[in-house]
């Protein structure tokens, strides 16, 4: 295998090795209650006093391994296609504004992503304006996280980039019914959502690998990012309909501490 390093200056390398975290929490999930501390993107709350507001969101200011990351395409180049497989598929979907974005539950089993020999059943997609991941410090104005887990509850992310053009007619549906309030649930004022999931990747897979984090509290690592390195295209009118609801919900960058990405898996 193939890999390209990547240290900061006056950082020594730190081998991050894809331990067993245990159970980790899907991103906004709806076990977390009611009790689980406010966050948010900007102010007292903001990304740089996560770790302050709740002992379990620690990793947010001690982590090593966080997410997310600029990827460097001079010098990280991206994932051989065949290294996993993602088979998504035409469904419904249920919309839910948050309060930190508009998130698509997912019930399809199908919809999967087989990585390294390990299945991982999609659980719901999200969406972040502007990109949380840039490539060669480019930030696009959007990126998409599908969020999957195993059996052992391991979650592997997905990223797609999003660049402007022209009207992305796969992900019509869910942009035309964008839940406009935190809580309202689009499911429940008529019927979920059709996406062709398939249809709104780019047709190349090739993608940076790297170990990471939840870009959002508890921060949590272990997270096995697949960002795939080619953008979608979507209107400036989709775009701004979800940004306007959320001008900015993205993490600035984390240091890389000398983690690698790779073209394979191991």
């Amino acid at each position: 295998m193939h890999t390209s390093k990547r240290h900061l200056a006056g950082v020594a390398a730190v081998a991050v090795a894809m331990a067993s975290v245990g159970a980790l929490a899907l991103p906004w999930s709806a076990d977390k209650g009611a009790s689980a501390p406010h966050w948010a993107y900007s102010g007292e709350a903001g990304p740089a006093h996560w770790a302050a507001l709740d002992p379990s969101y620690s990793a947010c200011g001690i982590g090593l391994a966080q997410s997310p990351i600029d990827l460097e395409s001079h010098d990280a180049k991206p994932g051989k296609a065949g290294a996993f497989r993602i088979d998504y598929e035409k469904g419904d979907v249920a919309l839910v504004n948050n309060g930190h974005t508009v998130q698509a539950n997912v019930t399809d089993p199908n919809d999967a992503v087989v990585y390294d020999g390990d299945t991982y059943h999609l659980a719901q997609f999200h969406f972040h304006s502007p990109s949380e991941h840039t490539t060669d410090k480019t930030r696009f104005p959007l990126e998409i996280h599908f969020v999957n887990q195993d059996g052992a509850k391991h979650i592997l992310v997905v990223g797609v980039m999003v660049k402007l053009g022209e009207e992305n007619p796969s992900l019509a549906p869910v942009f035309h019914s964008l839940p406009p309030a935190a809580g309202h649930a689009s499911a429940s004022a008529g019927p979920p959502v059709s996406v062709d999931l398939a249809s709104v990747l780019p047709k190349n897979h090739e993608a940076y690998v790297y170990r990471g984090s939840l870009t959002t509290p508890p921060c949590t690592e272990g997270v096995r990012w697949i960002v795939l390195a080619h953008p979608i295209q979507m209107s400036q009118a989709q775009v701004a309909s979800f940004s306007t609801l959320f001008p900015d919900n993205h993490r600035p960058l984390q240091n890389v501490n000398g983690r690698e990405i790779d073209d394979d898996p191991d």
